[in-house]
């Protein structure tokens, strides 16, 4: 019945046997996906692929053979207009209680709620809490704000859904991947360019003149040695945390670990914040109180010389960069992110900013304002261990 999907999956480099496709086939005579795609892809994956460094190949190769599969015999076709094309304006409300609830959904309880919505439904819904619509708190639609949910139309801009193949998310985990931490390692090597000579004795051998030196001595070997370097470039690193990082959040471990393993580095100064720069940094990526440092220490104590690469998707609502920002425990006004960001600017000129996204079309909406205003305040590169490279060319050429 699925032997094309069979050796599709074995054209994709997937070592499926016999012995597993005939277990899959009798899985399948038993009902154990219940009709269901979505169970299938588990079922399918469960019985075939033997390591989680082959869930991309799988997840590509399953998009690859079920991409027409319709879906409008259990989502009726009105449904699905009114999700693509709402005729109200969608309500950006969020509703901090509903969304705390929905986290504590499990994904079976999703499913079954979402089963007995469709056999309710009969009207379209937007901005809501309950049924299948855009907009609000909703578990099921798009455009919403629920933390887990199933995206139904619509394309994927927050990234809360809890999709299957098509966020391929296992993408990091391939062992043929570019973004790992050996090639974030590989681009950090372009810093040693500013490692200085120490006053001390030649004691590194110099390969490339010891070859020149015994070229011009007819062959004879002759070794050249060198005074050792001694790192001298001295790197702040400043990471988003929580929120919408979180799906980020294995490829910017990836970086830190590079970062963290370098040798490169004169000093290495890590900080956290959320979404912006604000009054106060933390020194853990839980963002607590106890690990917190004031951002008017660092500017005070952590002087110019340091190069400052911030890693963030600058994904926030414009208010929230740009309003100063009230305390209510000491009833104190902070500057906003905005300013803050512009002081770090100021302090650091050698700074620029990683983003882990690139540009969506979304971006030209509302929500996508703080993106374009923090690229112009900050060199902002896509998060690829190219334009690391040329990022960390201009921390090295700035002046």
């Amino acid at each position: 019945m699925f032997s094309a999907f069979f050796y599709l999956l074995r054209a994709r480099d997937l070592d499926v046997s016999l012995n597993e496709w005939m277990t899959l086939m009798e899985a399948l005579d038993k009902g154990l996906c219940r009709a269901s795609l979505t169970d299938f892809y588990y079922l399918c994956r469960a019985v075939l692929v033997k390591s989680e460094v082959d869930y991309d190949k799988f997840d590509g190769a399953f998009l690859e053979y079920f991409k027409d599969i319709s879906f409008t015999d259990t989502i009726p076709p009105e449904l699905l207009n009114w999700l693509e094309n709402p005729r109200d304006p969608k309500k950006d409300t969020f509703d901090l209680d509903r969304a705390e609830e929905n986290e504590l959904l499990s994904g079976d309880d999703i499913q079954r709620m979402f089963r007995e919505r469709l056999a309710e439904q009969k009207e379209e819904h937007n901005g809501g809490s309950y049924w299948i619509g855009t907009g609000g708190v909703s578990v099921f639609g798009n455009d919403g704000f629920s933390p887990k949910g199933i995206r139904v139309g619509g394309s994927s801009k927050r990234r809360l859904a809890m999709e299957v193949a098509g966020e391929r998310k296992y993408r990091d985990f391939r062992d043929d991947k570019v973004l790992d931490e050996r090639r974030f390692q590989m681009a950090f090597r372009s810093l040693r360019q500013f490692s200085s000579r120490m006053d001390a004795p030649k004691t590194e051998l110099d390969i490339d003149k010891s070859i020149e030196a015994t070229g011009n001595n007819a062959g004879r070997l002759k070794l050249v040695f060198n005074r050792p370097r001694k790192n001298t470039v001295k790197l702040m690193m400043l990471i988003d945390s929580g929120g919408s990082m979180e799906y980020y959040s294995h490829l910017c471990t990836s970086l830190f670990q590079a970062v963290n393993k370098s040798n490169h580095f004169k000093d290495l100064k890590v900080y956290y914040f959320h979404n912006c720069i604000k009054a106060n940094l933390y020194t853990s990526p839980l963002i607590r109180s106890a690990e917190m440092v004031s951002t008017d220490w660092v500017l005070a104590n952590i002087d110019s010389e340091y190069r400052v690469i911030m890693v963030g998707d600058a994904a926030m609502a414009p208010d929230e960069l740009l309003d100063p920002i009230y305390n209510y425990t000491t009833g104190e006004i902070s500057p906003s992110p905005l300013e803050w960001l512009r002081a770090f600017r100021a302090a650091y000129p050698r700074m620029v900013w990683m983003n882990p996204t690139q540009r969506q079309s979304w971006y030209k909406s509302y929500w996508g304002q703080s993106y374009n205003i923090i690229a112009r305040e900050v060199d902002m590169y896509t998060l690829t261990v190219e334009n690391l490279e040329i990022a960390l060319k201009k921390l090295m050429v700035s002046r």
